[in-house]
């Protein structure tokens, strides 16, 4: 797997276990909102910085493109 690839499993299984979530949840929530192809586009920005950050990067991104 591609450093993109493994980053974005390590920040699908940290955000799971901040937010006690199943892996299923996670992925449709992910897939929903486009958080994929976010965390590969700014992965190098990303990879360097800590798990809690990620959660909260993750969750200001969801954020941002539920409907008001």
């Amino acid at each position: 797997m591609s450093q993109q690839g493994d980053f974005m499993v390590y920040c699908a299984e940290q955000y799971k276990a901040v937010k006690k979530l199943t892996g299923r949840q996670v992925a449709a929530l992910f897939s929903r909102y486009r958080v994929w192809e976010y965390l590969y586009s700014c992965f190098e920005a990303l990879h360097t910085t800590g798990a809690n950050y990620i959660v909260e990067d993750i969750d200001l991104y969801i954020q941002a493109r539920q409907p008001a």
